[in-house]
């Protein structure tokens, strides 16, 4: 992509988070004053001779001016060098594997990870020729004795992991990574880019399914990569376009849209998600609570040290196993049934049966008792009263 495609991407550097949301990545159309960039449906540009391309746009594949705001509005906001935007998280995953790794390499990643994270790894990239190893990213020298000295050139983590919430220390396992020669990717998604940018603390690559915090109203699927090394991101801008996950042009304008109010949003989230918390410490038919708030979660002070706030996920085990589990979610009313986060309306799952079923039987299987919720920013009162009923309060 051009200098000109990106000549806004820092220009609001040094300005607050709010700031850059609301105006990094796109001024005012020139011609008519817009303050929102428009939506280009367009699949191709007209040149002016050949070769004469007009802000270096030739086909949409490549690169669209609706897409070209979300990615300087992204990058800013993780304070990286570049933004790419992809059609979905796992796509953005994908190309960034392959931007890094090769076959015959090997890769680090989370022993609670993401059902599709892992699904990926172990179904496509192994495949593929990418050997991977599970590691407890909140033991540094666990992560550190899964590296394969030579082999591993990835080392992948999410902090808070998915669902249980494990927090792992990006600027040590930043430190470890680098000593291998390998690269530290950060899967973002959970803290959202208002609550952490891994990226200053040492991470290369911070990563988002923007369908959930980034887009924030469960109207879009998306996915976002920022990089703070140019070289690597020569190598993705290559990846993303010859493999060609990328978003449509409307995607991009309501992910970018999210994006305006991200910062008001999680501290809704992370308000709600803490009176969500505070309700069901103690309650008895719940067994654990698992939020990086609470001063009993091992990884409490690294979440306070490197996260704004502690975000809107909230884990909990049931009293009564996985059949308790399971009634408390096709009870809850407010709270809806479904897959996915982030959104401003409250969902409810139960992993071991949803998101996570995928790793059912591997290393990598949740508990059977275990509920997530993602809090949403309804009246707080009400989600509340709607847990109190579904665990028979």
């Amino acid at each position: 992509m051009t200098e000109q495609q990106h000549s806004t991407e820092h220009s609001w550097k040094g300005s607050g988070f709010e700031t850059r949301a609301i105006h990094a990545g796109y001024e005012p159309d020139p011609m008519t004053g817009a303050v929102i960039p428009p939506i280009y449906a367009t699949s191709t540009y007209k040149q002016d001779g050949v070769g004469g391309l007009r802000g270096g746009y030739e086909y949409s594949r490549s690169a669209n001016p609706t897409r070209t705001a979300l990615e300087g509005a992204i990058a800013a906001l993780e304070e990286g060098e570049r933004g790419f935007a992809f059609a979905s998280g796992l796509a953005a995953e994908d190309t960034v594997i392959r931007s890094i790794c090769k076959p015959g390499d090997h890769a680090v990643i989370p022993d609670d990870a993401y059902g599709g994270t892992f699904r990926l790894f172990d179904k496509v990239e192994k495949v593929w020729g990418l050997d991977h190893s599970p590691a407890a990213v909140s033991d540094v020298d666990a992560v550190r004795a899964a590296i394969q000295p030579g082999r591993t050139k990835l080392v992948w983590i999410e902090t808070p992991t998915n669902p249980l919430l494990n927090i792992g220390d990006i600027e040590a396992l930043a430190a470890v990574a680098h000593e291998a020669g390998a690269m530290l990717v950060v899967d973002n998604t959970f803290a959202s880019p208002y609550l952490q940018q891994p990226l200053t603390l040492g991470a290369d690559v911070a990563l988002h399914s923007t369908t959930k915090y980034c887009g924030g109203h469960s109207d879009v699927v998306g996915g976002a990569v920022v990089v703070r090394d140019l070289e690597l991101a020569e190598r993705v801008t290559f990846h993303q376009n010859a493999m060609g996950a990328v978003p449509g042009p409307f995607d991009s304008f309501l992910t970018h849209r999210g994006l305006k109010t991200l910062g008001v949003r999680m501290d809704r989230h992370c308000d709600n998600a803490e009176k969500v918390v505070e309700f069901l410490t103690g309650h008895p038919r719940v067994e654990q609570v698992i939020y990086p708030g609470l001063e009993e979660h091992p990884g409490h002070a690294v979440a306070a040290r490197q996260m704004k706030r502690f975000g809107g996920m909230v884990s909990f085990r049931v009293t009564g196993g996985e059949a308790a589990a399971l009634a408390v979610c096709e009870k809850a009313e407010v709270f809806t049934l479904g897959e996915s986060l982030g959104g401003v309306e409250s969902l409810i799952e139960h992993p071991g049966r949803m998101t996570h079923a995928s790793v059912a039987g591997t290393d990598l299987e949740v508990p059977a008792d275990l509920v997530r919720l993602s809090v949403g920013i309804e009246t707080a009162d009400d989600l509340v009263a709607d847990l109190d009923r579904a665990l028979g309060g």
